[in-house]
């Protein structure tokens, strides 16, 4: 009560603060989470082609679905609507096998063909923001498969796995995820007091990482195939120690971090670092990976280098899809410290 409150600013004021403010907005630096590497890299592949053929990763397709589709993006092939719409697609991606002359779920049956990449991928693939969006609960998922999976079996569950593909990967994609959350819950409480372990939500999937040090240049270390954040265990407290900020992320698909049925390339792992230096770091860094890891943060630094102080590489290993290898590094993007 006994707070001095100081004047409210007027609008002018603010616009004079604005403009003096030599710090990066936040809307800058999110805009440059807009636009994935595959993108960026597309459009300078485009730039060198006298041809002007599109590239692989920069065509858009336009959705001709009717207003009453299940399916809410562009692309239109992500779930999306109310509880109620979700549900009646689930539905309908459960019975795929049996087939049906309803258009609602025909049209569904023809995005889980087209989305199954790999044995199980469509239901993450389609059903993915529904459930980060809490529009349907993991456990309900669970719920209606196995509902249907009684009435297939005539109330029984056979110990040697489910009646159909789709009932296990749905089934399965959200175990998996009520696995990683619970593990989440676990980890979050681990703080040895030199370095804690910390989650982050990246595009609804859970993202482990170690923190350590307060003030500082910072630096994000990345780990190489295979591994994991602990890869650096003996290196975070040595850096933090000597007036450094430090990250190191355990990437999608590795560690206990989430490891979700999609496909993974480098260029998603690129996307993921970029969008980890925006919303946890804050402010650009110094990026440090050994093995397929420092062939990522070159790419991160290639693409985004507004991002980057400087890159170290450390047993610097290739690339995982052999096309993405055609874009040179610019020595004028990034710089090197040994």
């Amino acid at each position: 009560m006994e707070l001095d409150w100081g004047n409210l600013p007027g609008y002018d004021d603010i616009k004079g603060f604005m403009a003096n403010n030599r710090r990066k907005s936040q809307d800058d630096w999110n805009m440059i989470k807009e636009t994935s590497a595959e993108t960026l890299l597309g459009r300078e592949m485009l730039k060198s082609r006298e041809s002007g053929e599109r590239s692989y990763g920069f065509r858009q397709i336009k959705s001709e679905e009717s207003n009453k589709s299940v399916f809410v993006t562009q692309k239109g092939n992500v779930v999306g609507g109310g509880t109620y719409s979700v549900l009646n697609a689930l539905s309908a991606y459960l019975r795929y096998l049996e087939g049906t002359a309803r258009d609602d779920w025909q049209e569904v049956h023809d995005k889980l063909r087209a989305s199954e990449n790999r044995n199980g991928a469509s239901f993450n693939a389609l059903f993915g923001s529904a459930l980060s969006l809490g529009i349907i609960s993991r456990r309900r998922v669970h719920y209606e498969a196995i509902k249907y999976e009684k009435e297939r079996k005539a109330g029984f569950l056979s110990p040697f796995g489910y009646s159909a593909a789709t009932i296990a990967a749905a089934v399965e994609a959200v175990c998996s995820k009520e696995w990683y959350w619970i593990l989440a819950l676990r980890n979050q409480i681990n703080n040895d007091g030199k370095q804690s372990t910390r989650i982050w939500r990246w595009n609804g999937f859970l993202i482990q990482y170690t923190v350590a040090g307060e003030d500082g240049p910072a630096v994000l270390l990345v780990h190489g195939f295979g591994a994991f954040g602990e890869h650096y265990r003996d290196n975070i407290y040595g850096l933090s120690s000597t007036g450094h900020r430090v990250w190191a992320i355990t990437l999608l698909g590795f560690g206990k971090s989430e490891k979700p049925n999609i496909v993974y390339t480098e260029l998603l792992w690129a996307d993921l670092l970029r969008d980890f230096i925006v919303d946890v770091v804050g402010e650009p860094v110094h990026l440090v990976g050994n093995s397929i890891g420092g062939y990522i943060v070159a790419i991160v630094a290639r693409v985004w280098n507004v991002l980057i102080k400087s890159i170290v590489l450390i047993n610097s290993a290739g690339n995982v899809i052999p096309r993405n290898t055609s874009m040179s590094l610019s020595r004028q993007s990034v710089s090197k410290d040994n």
